[in-house]
């Protein structure tokens, strides 16, 4: 058999790069071996079974030879009628069916130890990518991402199958041909077998090897057409919007040429990578055949032994057929696996201090922000770029709500951010109940905090779901509950499957107002001590706004908020009013102190108060 039909596997750009290949093949075996030791008996009861197949598979072209030489009777001698059926039928079909039987308990037995440890690599890697910084998931590259974990699971199991099960199972099989031929024949017939093989061997690893980058070049203009044609669809309201249908289809099919070109390119160097095989496999069965047909001729040998030669030939060349497939399969497995791996070891930016505890004395818990200074760029200033917190100081008193405004930039959204912890401050300390969050879990601070964002994204599941996302085991009567305070039980209700409506990628079937108002409740629903809204009713009109105000303020009742937006009647009734510019804190104090003031907040308030009344 030729290997047809090869396809490229997709690999994002970046995935061939030899800069992030940092580990080497070996490296990537020696970190997987732990995974599949840990069923170290189902791994030696398959080696066990494995080498049980090749040596009924071995014994098959034996047992043909002795049927052969056995069968010079006269076609009249009875005895003939007791070779024929019984020896050739029952042993023959006995080793052959031994062959299937071994096979097929080596992969039963091993099926546990191949999934089990696909699973406990994905699992981790899972776990790993959850504990990584906002950064690297704002950076990341969703698709790619997923698919490198995606074909690092499934390379695990390629890898396990073509290494152990076809090249070291090819290899046990080529040392029992080579040393019964050495054994029942002269040395020629182990030499010419050993010379084709490692002819063929090194012809396919060379050309492999030298092809791949065609293959590599495939897999590139694949991701980037898959890329392409994923990021379209996921923006398809902005293609309408613009009406640039015509324009994705063009960039879609320039990918799609390219992709075409380097498949070509890697379709002719695989015929050419076929027909040096079947070349070299062809000259090594013409000489073994010379050399066994004139043995005899000579006498040296029988028919058996020939039609033995020939069995031991053909059954020997058919799994290398497929070598540089599985050469290429192997070093394709090595490397999705190194990529996944890759991003294991990608470094916690955002690590629990060693010996963090949990964070106590949440019962009236106070924030203090002591001189914070941050950028997202830790050398931001001295680079010469704008720094997003500078000297930063302020107090959420227990139970109190402290309100930030400010004008787009000034690193409002930002305190959010560092208060959960998604990056550590450059300088100050920022602590709650007394505790500086860098020395307690991030888990704990976590718990410690609801947060309604300015942008809301929903899973692509139900209403009931994202709601109960707030607290996972929350029974529906609390879920609903949560839904009446943020005013939007009524329309879930109204509709056809109630909470069981499904609300869309990203909660994309739901209205801007009516995302926020889950999002109130979800957050509603988590109770937690400390309370963030970050422009909660932006997307809110302005009946709807009011009504929700209220539910907000009876919310954080008790509660130590954070209160962060635009539009300052919202903050009007907090305990204290922060105006921040620049990273700074310009002015704060309640709305009627910062009134009198005259300053930066009394004209913003003028300027919306005007804009209200226009």
């Amino acid at each position: 058999m030729r290997q047809r039909g090869e396809s490229a596997s997709p690999h994002s750009p970046s995935s061939a790069a030899p800069a992030q290949r940092s580990q080497s093949d070996w490296l990537t075996l020696q970190r997987l071996l732990p995974y599949l030791w840990q069923y170290k008996w189902r791994v030696v009861g398959a080696i066990v079974f494995m080498v049980g197949a090749k040596l009924a598979n071995v014994g098959v072209p034996l047992l043909l030879k002795t049927l052969v030489d056995a069968m010079s009777f006269k076609p009249s001698d009875p005895a003939a009628i007791l070779v024929v059926p019984v020896g050739l039928l029952v042993a023959y079909g006995a080793l052959r069916l031994s062959t299937s039987v071994f096979t097929e308990l080596r992969e039963l037995i091993f099926a546990k130890a191949t999934q089990g440890a696909a699973r406990s690599i994905a699992l981790q890697t899972f776990e790993h990518l959850h504990a990584l910084s906002l950064r690297f998931h704002l950076e990341r590259q969703t698709g790619g991402m997923t698919r490198d974990i995606e074909r690092g699971v499934r390379g695990i199991e390629s890898l396990i199958s073509f290494s152990l099960f076809n090249v070291f199972a090819t290899l046990i099989e080529v040392v029992l041909v080579l040393s019964v031929l050495a054994v029942k024949f002269d040395a020629w017939f182990a030499w010419i077998t050993l010379t084709a093989l490692v002819l063929y061997i090194a012809y396919t690893v060379l050309v492999t090897e030298w092809r791949t980058k065609f293959r590599r070049e495939a897999n590139e203009f694949d991701s980037a057409a898959h890329t392409k044609a994923v990021d379209s669809l996921l923006n398809y309201e902005t293609v309408k919007y613009f009406n640039n249908e015509g324009f994705e289809a063009r960039r879609y099919d320039e990918s799609l040429e390219r992709l075409r070109r380097a498949r070509l390119k890697s379709q002719t160097t695989l015929s050419m990578l076929n027909a040096g095989q079947q070349l070299i496999i062809a000259t090594g069965l013409v000489a073994m055949l010379w050399r066994a047909t004139q043995g005899v001729v000579d006498g040296r040998m029988t028919l058996g032994d020939l039609v033995m030669v020939n069995a031991f030939m053909i059954q020997l060349y058919i799994p290398l057929n497929f070598l540089g497939v599985i050469y290429r399969e192997i070093k394709q497995s090595l490397t999705d696996l190194d990529k996944m791996f890759t991003l294991m070891d990608r470094e916690r930016e955002v690590a629990d201090a060693p010996g963090a505890q949990q964070l106590s004395g949440l019962d009236q818990p106070t924030v203090r922000f002591e001189d914070v200074h941050f950028a997202y760029d830790p050398g931001a200033a001295s680079s010469g770029g704008r720094p997003i917190l500078q000297g930063v100081s302020f107090e959420i008193p227990a139970g109190k709500t402290v309100a930030v405004v400010g004008p787009s930039g000034s690193g409002k959204s930002t305190l959010a951010r560092l208060l959960f912890r998604f990056y550590d401050i450059q300088q100050g300390r920022i602590t709650i109940a007394g505790q500086e969050i860098r020395s307690v879990t991030q888990s704990s601070v976590r718990q410690a905090i609801g947060i309604v964002p300015q942008d809301t994204v929903l899973f692509n599941d139900t209403v009931a779901y994202n709601i109960a996302y707030g607290r996972t085991g929350a029974t529906q009567q609390e879920v609903e509950a949560a839904a009446r305070a943020a005013r939007i039980h009524d329309f879930i209700a109204s509709t056809p499957k109630g909470y069981a409506t499904m609300v869309g990628e990203r909660g994309l079937k739901l209205s801007g107002g009516e995302k926020q108002r889950v999002a109130i409740a979800r957050t509603l629903l988590k109770n937690p001590p400390i309370l963030i809204f970050d422009e909660a009713t932006s997307a809110l009109d302005s009946a709807n706004e009011r009504a929700i105000q209220a539910e907000l303020q009876t919310a954080a009742q008790n509660k130590t908020t954070l209160l962060i937006a635009h539009r300052l009647s919202t903050v009007v009734d907090a305990h204290e009013i922060l105006v921040m510019d620049a990273g700074r804190i310009i002015e704060r104090g309640t709305h009627a102190q910062l009134l009198a003031l005259n300053g930066r907040y009394a004209s913003m308030w003028a300027l919306q108060q005007s804009d209200g009344a226009a």
